[in-house]
């Protein structure tokens, strides 16, 4: 499969997922009570869900970027210490 081929695919994936979404959300719009550090409110259970996901995955990528950093600075490391030992 060619980049663009791929892109494409992505694209259309991307497309059918929010279209997913979308109807999740129209079909639970029924309000449910949301209580959070002090703060109350009545949101739609659909938005509700779909904001709990999207924080779930924002603290996801944040440990996935800690780690990253922890690899990359490790391997710098052991880089300089190779060079230094020559």
């Amino acid at each position: 499969m060619t980049r663009a081929g791929m892109v494409w695919a992505a694209v259309a994936t991307a497309l059918a997922v929010m279209v997913l979404l979308i109807v999740f959300i129209l079909q639970n719009q029924d309000y449910v009570q949301v209580r959070f550090f002090g703060l109350e409110g009545a949101v739609p259970l659909g938005i509700a869900l779909f904001i709990a996901a999207v924080g779930g995955g924002i603290l996801v990528a944040v440990a996935g970027a800690a780690r990253i950093i922890q690899l990359r600075a490790a391997a710098h490391r052991r880089k300089v210490l190779a060079q230094r030992a020559r």
